[in-house]
């Protein structure tokens, strides 16, 4: 009987939750919708549809000025600006609008005044279906020049329901270049246009894993379980920096073997592959011997503890420095093992850049061999 007050308590608290974060999503989508429409009107009619003629500073100065003063904040000069570049940028999506096909505004008429009720409601619809994010998600998203890292980057923080501060975090952290150096041209193009598809072990990777959020110090000295410590006690960020479809099982799976004990340092599961991960942490330089005991703990999960229908285990070393050569050398071919760096510093995204860009460049003249 004790229970059913809690029931409904968790009922109704899920009720409540679900409706504010609809009502704040709407707030969210209008917001975006009448920013990508005041853009468009100050592009198509107040411009005459000339995206790149002058336009007056002291005109948008004026109308910054009037809106201020009717509606508060939010229609300063610099974001009127913001609007108006949001526009151009994003008008593609939408397609010929119902206000494409109208005719052309008598003095002091507006678009408004041209479209049936029906028509004004169909527009916003339409409009506020291709964008999901908020305005300050888009704000940031138009400062980012490459335009394949902004797409990723949208459908991402979409999917993933990243919030403002994350969306930066993953940004920041050079997110897009990490898994795009471990992929072929058609898979740095699909990043651009479906966000990360997680269908092969090797989808799961990125080099390096950022770990900033531990709150390690680099140059300070830290063993093996500290850093273990750390990532449980942040467990909700590693698994974000993890990537998709990660669930976690254990810290310090136990398992016995001819009466010997062996440690794994963390195992999760993957929903999406349907498999389990493990990962075992290294502080120091990766060494065959690691390599042989991660073998070890895959094949032991795949012989006694994966279920028929689930698929092969994928073992992940993170190590503070990797050896590609002695992991070549030390595992099969077809081995689900991998090692990936991990740093406790946010990348310099210009760096990771120039690595891609090196990449993009070595690969062209192997193709080309």
């Amino acid at each position: 009987m004790e229970s059913k007050p809690h029931t409904l308590y968790g009922q109704i608290r899920e009720l409540i939750l679900s409706a504010r974060k609809a009502v704040s999503h709407s707030v969210d989508s209008i917001q975006v919708l009448t920013n990508f429409e005041t853009g468009r009107l100050i592009v198509e009619y107040e411009q005459k549809g000339v995206e790149r003629a002058e336009y007056g500073k002291q005109t948008l100065k004026e109308l910054s000025r009037k809106l201020s003063n009717e509606f508060g904040r939010g229609y300063s000069l610099t974001n009127l600006k913001l609007m108006r570049q949001f526009y151009i940028m994003y008008k593609t999506r939408i397609g010929q609008t119902t206000s494409g096909q109208l005719p052309p505004l008598l003095k002091g008429q507006t678009v408004s005044d041209l479209l049936p009720a029906q028509g004004k409601i169909e527009i916003a619809r339409i409009v506020s279906a291709k964008f999901t994010l908020s305005w300050s998600h888009y704000v940031f998203l138009m400062a980012v020049d490459n335009v394949k890292e902004r797409s990723f980057y949208e459908i991402e923080a979409a999917q993933q329901n990243w919030s403002i501060r994350e969306l930066k975090r993953q940004f920041n952290s050079g997110l897009y270049e990490r898994l795009a150096l471990s992929r072929d041209k058609e898979g740095i193009r699909e990043l651009a246009q479906e966000g990360q598809i997680v269908s092969k072990p090797k989808d799961l990777l990125k080099d390096p894993y950022v770990l900033e959020f531990l709150g390690l110090n680099e140059k300070a000295k830290y063993s093996e379980s500290d850093f273990e410590t750390a990532i449980i006690n942040k467990l909700e960020h590693f698994l974000l920096e993890l990537g998709k479809g990660f669930l976690f099982e254990a810290r310090q799976k136990r398992f016995t073997f001819d009466e010997d004990h062996f440690f794994i340092d963390l195992v999760f599961f993957n929903r999406l592959l349907r498999c389990y991960v493990l990962i075992d942490l290294k502080i120091g330089k990766l060494t065959h011997q690691d390599l042989g005991q991660m073998q070890m703990y895959v094949n032991y999960f795949d012989r006694y503890v994966k279920l028929n229908h689930e698929n092969p285990t994928v073992g992940i070393i993170l190590c503070k420095k990797k050896h590609d050569a002695l992991v070549e050398i030390t595992l099969p071919k077809d081995a689900n093992i991998h090692a990936s760096e991990y740093q406790l510093y946010l990348p310099s995204k210009e760096e990771l850049k120039q690595k891609l860009m090196d990449w993009a460049e070595e690969t062209e003249v192997n193709d080309g061999e």
